[in-house]
């Protein structure tokens, strides 16, 4: 909706007609949620990022380290995100 103003719907109005709303999204719409008449959230499609075909879809395209689950790869893993004790 580029150059375009999205439709604006106060809260009440958002809960009551959200089905609808949603709807609105799928098809590529933006709504603006308000309260007391300032826009406070936007509500926008969401962009598949990967369009798999379903599981294993990478299959033969990873190469995995031998070690990539050992003991000392976790340890490692574990301090990088402070959780060693």
């Amino acid at each position: 909706m580029a150059g375009t103003s999205a439709e604006q719907f106060n809260i009440h109005e958002a809960k009551t007609n959200l089905s609808r709303i949603i709807e609105r999204v799928e098809r590529g719409e933006e709504i603006v949620i308000s309260r007391a008449g300032r826009p406070v959230a936007k509500v926008v499609p969401l962009s598949r990022s990967a369009n798999r075909t379903g599981r294993g879809s990478l299959g033969g395209r990873l190469v995995l380290a031998p070690d990539w689950d050992s003991d000392e790869t976790n340890a490692q893993i574990a301090g990088d995100f402070g959780m060693v004790p």
